[in-house]
């Protein structure tokens, strides 16, 4: 066979088996972002069925989300070291034991914890792929191309997934938005066997595990402690040591990353004020937009009255933005500039949120006008999302890019566990200033139980509460909801908009 012939099919096979890695990166994606939004929309039946809580559910997603953060900076040294492909498999074997784990669970406490351990499987998965593709497709228009793709797949599983988990439990069980990545994930490692080489990083720096347990530590404590305190008393000596080891925890992980020769979190990038601006944005989105998805289903469903398909068709309002406006963002980004773009984008989501409590001030709250207002809350976080993420990267020299992606995708998590917890405890005052206008003085020692169970959207369960007056006490501790996202989207904005002025 000639040369040139020979070249020829050995460039289509690489072309061939590329393809199918991509595939099978992209699938990685689409599952991680259906874990996210697809599960929000089954709380309110695991509610009834498993007889969970208003805490249980905040833990369900808090599961994940922190469980995700604390492998982040494990899981790419540990790739780097082992073998990318090897350590993407592993995990994909962690997330699909574990789904299956979470779709057989009888009981709230089998659930969280499944669903902490496909939260470690996730967010290594998440860090190994970026790895794969940046070493499959080296050429920039290759790998340009490929990310672009895997962008849209994994903004189709955030933005599809709370249809996706509406329409499961229309036509089957709760347990299949979870059992669901199980062929999934067998169907991905075929893929991943046939298609993607191995590869290491020979100068792959040694695993900072005491930055790691620190900081997981630190995040645990202050959300149990936020979460918890609800029902036991913040001011009781058991939640006060938990508030007291989310601090020490913090002032450890600060000593050992400053005295770490490769640390987690290089804090001299803080200095860079243009990394700060972008990293606004991603806290700004999982400040406001991420955390309040959890209880929005509880809105249109227990506060508004629509069945569960009905509230997976207006979540897409929300959600359907994530995907669409990404290329337009991205043209307004190198227009007009990310410092731009992105206070803009936050001020937008604030904006969305504001309109959301004014329209849902009133007594018979207009749905029109609430689904107007998610839209342009989640045209904000679009315009947000990709200008931050570029920024965050750009802002920093290139061989710290990688510490810079993982501070930023760190700061999203974060953020996210700790938002989960304070939207709820905002979410639960709503509820029992609403209360102290429709009940006796002499049941001020129930309200907290009363708001656990209206939280929980069990209105028929709230003892001497009509069930209108249940319900009205429900979207007023969600407009409180609202409110508290949209200005705290609108202070990141600010602050967004500073850090990039001083940049200047």
């Amino acid at each position: 066979m000639p040369p040139a012939v020979t070249l020829s099919v050995a460039n289509t096979r690489r072309t061939a088996r590329n393809g199918l890695a991509l595939t099978a990166v992209c699938l990685v994606a689409l599952m991680f972002g259906l874990e996210i939004s697809s599960v929000p929309v089954i709380l309110p039946t695991l509610e009834n069925q498993l007889g969970t809580g208003f805490q249980d559910a905040q833990w369900i997603m808090n599961a994940y989300t922190l469980a995700c953060t604390s492998v982040l900076m494990a899981a790419g040294t540990l790739a780097d070291r082992f073998g990318r492909r090897r350590m993407l498999v592993l995990c994909l074997w962690v997330f699909g034991l574990a789904s299956l784990a979470c779709g057989l669970a009888n009981n709230a406490t089998t659930l969280i914890a499944a669903r902490f351990v496909q939260g470690i499987g996730a967010g290594a998965m998440m860090i190994c792929q970026f790895a794969i593709l940046s070493h499959l497709f080296r050429e920039p228009a290759a790998r340009a191309r490929a990310f672009a793709i895997w962008g849209v797949i994994a903004g189709v599983g955030l933005g599809f997934g709370p249809i996706v988990g509406a329409l499961i439990l229309a036509v089957a069980d709760w347990r299949w938005v979870f059992l669901v990545h199980v062929p999934l994930t067998l169907f991905t490692l075929v893929l991943l066997r046939i298609s993607v080489q191995e590869s290491r990083d020979p100068a792959a720096h040694r695993l900072d595990i005491a930055g790691m347990l620190t900081l997981t530590l630190s995040v645990f404590a202050l959300v149990y402690f936020i979460t918890q305190g609800t029902e036991n008393g913040f001011g009781t000596p058991p939640m006060l040591g938990w508030a007291g080891l989310a601090v020490a925890g913090l002032l450890l992980f600060i000593v050992v990353e400053r005295r770490s020769p490769h640390p987690m979190f290089d804090f001299s990038v803080f200095r860079i004020q243009r990394f700060n601006g972008a990293l606004m944005g991603s806290i700004g989105m999982n400040f406001s937009f991420w955390p309040f998805m959890i209880y929005l289903p509880l809105y249109f469903q227990a506060g508004l009255g629509y069945d569960t398909v009905t509230t997976g068709g207006a979540l897409l309002a929300y959600t359907l933005p994530t995907l669409l406006i990404p290329p337009v963002a991205e043209r307004l980004a190198l227009r007009y500039g990310a410092e731009r773009v992105i206070p803009c984008g936050l001020g937008l989501m604030g904006a969305g949120f504001l309109s959301m409590a004014a329209a849902n001030a009133v007594a018979q709250p207009s749905i029109v006008l609430v689904l107007i207002s998610c839209i342009i809350a989640g045209v904000g976080l679009a315009l947000t999302n990709s200008p931050t993420t570029n920024t965050t990267t750009g802002a920093v020299s290139a061989d710290r890019a990688g510490m810079a992606s993982g501070i930023d995708l760190s700061a999203r998590l974060i953020t996210l566990a700790l938002n989960i917890a304070l939207m709820g405890l905002v979410l639960l005052l709503g509820i029992s200033h609403q209360l102290a206008a429709v009940l006796p003085d002499s049941s001020v020692l129930e309200w907290p139980t009363i708001s656990q169970n209206i939280a929980a959207g069990k209105l028929g369960a709230s003892v001497g509460l009509a069930f209108t007056d249940a319900q009205a006490a429900l979207r007023h501790g969600i407009g409180w909801a609202m409110l508290y996202a949209g200005l705290g989207a609108g202070g990141l904005a600010w602050l967004s908009r500073y850090f990039f002025r001083r940049s200047q």
